[in-house]
């Protein structure tokens, strides 16, 4: 169990930190939309790519995957914070609150309470 969400986990925020890194036009729309400028949402999505590096170092290293799983989580608290600052709709703060439940599921998991 452990290693499937430890894999969902770095694919999901792999795949959102690029888009983020390489400042594709969707990036730059949600960056303008957010408040954020391109450099600071670059800056995001490679923090994101760190902790997908962290957490598939926690399958061999729970240190590392425990971190970077905590690191993520404070990542989006500021999205979640973000979104709601902004008015956004559910349908928009939906993605960081499915994304936030898996990471503590991921950490639930790796820390053995579930």
């Amino acid at each position: 169990m452990t290693v499937v969400l430890a894999v969902l986990v770095a694919l999901i925020f792999t795949a959102l930190g690029v888009t983020k890194v390489l400042a594709l036009p969707l990036a730059r729309e949600l960056a303008t939309h957010s408040g954020f400028s391109v450099t600071a949402y670059r800056g995001i999505g490679a923090l994101e790519l760190a902790a997908a590096t962290g957490v598939l170092l926690g399958l061999t290293q729970p240190l590392f995957g425990a971190l970077a799983g905590v690191g993520l989580l404070l990542l989006l608290a500021g999205a979640l914070i973000t979104h709601l600052r902004n008015k956004d709709t559910l349908r928009q703060i939906a993605p960081a609150l499915v994304c936030a439940l898996l990471v503590i599921g991921y950490l639930a998991v790796l820390k053995g309470i579930l």
